[in-house]
């Protein structure tokens, strides 16, 4: 059994399984999405949905998380399923589209992701969000000199910035998805105002191109950073900040995304 507590993962199990099972990963909130691993569910995949910090035992924010905790999960996945994907959205798709980059994966589901890995802040000061055999991954710093100019802040500003300002390092930190064996998926809304989530899928979708490999991007040009799939209730609250989209256009992203999802994993 992994190394996490009861309350930090949600089984979900399906009465008609399909052959997938799915490692299901949210993003900066910390929260396990047990309503879209219940939703997998009812659709064939056997879905376990984690908690990936700020859990029992876990690190405190997202800094130098073991990328080998995402391993092990998918690895007990395939003892009990003949496929395996890993769906994470935005902190959670920089951490599906990393892991599969650098473990067979059969399916990576990335939504409002990101290109690069980019830095998060620990008791040590700012490190990567990422370690891999105990080393930190390298990563993005922040432009220091950033400060928000609206209230609730918008932080793309600060992500496209921070590229721009460390171009080497940027280069360093961009994620190897020329190395993801399994099909690759990409959701992201226009109005992010999060990160420039849509530029970020296109540069991930530019390295596999360039690699002679396939990959699915799916954009709206008006919805946000958050994706509302068919069946799914909109999620409110949380960290406050300018997310873009509204209720209507992050379904509408939903629902021109959701028969790529299906069909990448095989669901019923």
């Amino acid at each position: 059994m992994p190394s996490l507590a009861a309350a930090d993962l949600h089984d979900a199990h399906p009465d008609e399984p399909c052959g997938t099972a799915v490692l299901l990963l949210a993003g900066s909130s910390g929260r396990i999405e047990t309503e879209r691993a219940d939703l997998l569910a009812r659709h064939g995949a056997r879905v376990r949905a984690i908690r990936w910090f700020g859990g029992v035992g876990q690190r405190p924010a997202p800094h130098e998380v073991p990328i080998e905790l995402f391993i092990e999960h998918l690895d007990l996945l395939r003892r009990e399923s003949d496929r395996v994907a890993i769906f994470g959205t935005s902190f959670g798709a920089e951490a599906a589209l990393v892991t599969a980059s650098v473990h067979p994966t059969d399916v990576a589901i990335a939504a409002a992701p990101s290109s690069v890995v980019w830095s998060g802040l620990g008791d040590d000061g700012w490190s990567s969000h990422w370690t891999l055999d105990g080393i930190p991954l390298p990563a993005v710093p922040f432009d220091s000199s950033w400060e928000p100019d609206t209230h609730p802040p918008a932080y793309r500003s600060l992500y496209e910035s921070s590229i721009e300002q460390h171009p080497d390092l940027a280069a360093a930190a961009a994620i190897r998805a020329e190395d993801i064996v399994g099909q690759l998926v990409l959701i992201a809304g226009g109005d992010d105002q999060v990160w420039p989530s849509v530029a970020f899928a296109e540069r991930v979708a530019v390295r596999r191109t360039a690699a002679g490999l396939d990959t699915v991007v799916v954009t709206h040009p008006t919805a946000g950073h958050r994706l509302t799939l068919p069946g799914e209730t909109a999620v409110v609250g949380g960290r406050a900040m300018a997310r873009g989209g509204s209720a209507a256009a992050d379904a509408d992203l939903g629902a021109l995304a959701w028969p790529e999802i299906v069909r990448s994993l095989g669901l019923r």
